[in-house]
């Protein structure tokens, strides 16, 4: 289960979700890079102290990441609740998770403290809520490194500031079918924003999945980051939406023609890779939008896509799995849910 993508969000057509991390580190401990191991566990109680009396009376629960196996660590990196470096910190890494998922305390990744809170859709409002209100249940706990004229004190300076990563999953497949994503992530970049892929930095874009987000956090209030970049985004959706728009009124047995074809080959397929599942999932996700397919909800092709992926696979299946087995354990998965989707 993704229990974070439960419920209805807004503009679900092109975003899949809408995430908010709070970079914090506290006033009396070294950097997680520097600091000891004990320093890490005292630093650990004492953010889990100011956890004990959280503001929403949702319970969480508290992960180590050096007692979980490495599929574990990789199924929560697949699922978005955690950051790809917080699974490698065997020392001292851990996390608060809420139980809806749409809230992760990660303790000692890059920071001290990485509040991050995941809603459905575009939700900046309810997401920013969430996340200010564990940030001051915390900070009413400890004391934060902070400073009058720079802000909040982060171990990357681009973090400095306020400290806020605000960012939204967006899925462009007729952008990018009709080579234009170049053109907008180039004039995003000019405007302070960077697009990267599906799992954050340093990976790439897959099944049209792209991640945009504020690049820097010095110099603006956390209101200014969320305007700007919900101002972008919703240009962006509209620029997809007329596209797509267009695309059926120019291109509409072209589109047919390839939605359902990858539809046939998830279907029926017998051996699928995971980037070649991805590609056709999201094409199969277009025609739910554009109402070809109306027997299958956008969000469980969704859903999909990331139980596919290599370690949610593996512990599908509760076993590790060769490259060649997860290829064809793939293809049966898929085979058997869009089965049980056309009922």
């Amino acid at each position: 289960m993704v229990k974070w993508l439960e419920g209805i969000g807004n503009d679900e057509d092109v975003v899949v979700s809408t995430r908010l991390r709070l970079a914090r580190n506290l006033a009396n401990y070294r950097f997680p890079n520097f600091m000891t191991d004990d320093e890490a566990e005292a630093l650990t109680d004492e953010i889990l102290n100011g956890m004990k009396d959280n503001v929403y009376d949702v319970p969480y629960k508290f992960y180590r990441i050096r007692d979980l196996s490495d599929i574990e660590r990789s199924v929560f990196v697949e699922k978005h609740l955690i950051s790809p470096n917080l699974a490698k910190k065997l020392d001292g890494g851990s996390f608060l998770i809420r139980n809806d998922e749409r809230a992760t305390v990660m303790i000692n990744e890059e920071d001290h403290i990485r509040i991050q809170v995941l809603m459905p859709g575009l939700n900046f409002e309810e997401g920013w809520e969430i996340s200010s209100k564990i940030d001051d249940s915390i900070e009413g706990k400890v004391e934060y490194a902070y400073h009058e004229k720079f802000g909040y004190l982060t171990s990357c300076p681009t973090n400095v500031g306020t400290g806020l990563r605000a960012s939204v999953m967006v899925h462009l497949p007729c952008i990018s079918m009709t080579g234009h994503i170049n053109s907008i992530i180039e004039g995003l970049t000019k405007i302070g924003l960077t697009v990267r892929g599906i799992y954050g930095e340093g990976t790439k874009a897959s099944g049209y999945l792209f991640q945009i987000s504020n690049q820097t956090t010095l110099g603006e209030s956390e209101e200014d980051i969320i305007k700007k970049l919900n101002r972008v985004v919703q240009e962006i959706i509209s620029r997809e939406r007329s596209t797509r728009a267009y695309m059926l009124d120019k291109r509409n047995h072209q589109m047919e023609d390839m939605i359902f074809r990858s539809y046939g080959i998830l279907k029926y397929g017998r051996i699928i890779s995971s980037a070649e599942a991805m590609n056709h999932l999201s094409n199969v996700k277009l025609g739910c939008d554009l109402g070809m397919i109306d027997y299958i909800k956008p969000k469980d092709i969704i859903k999909l896509m990331i139980k596919i992926q290599p370690a949610s696979l593996q512990k599908t299946v509760n076993r590790d799995l060769t490259y060649e087995e997860r290829d064809m354990y793939r293809a049966e998965l898929i085979r058997k849910k869009i089965r049980s989707l056309e009922g």
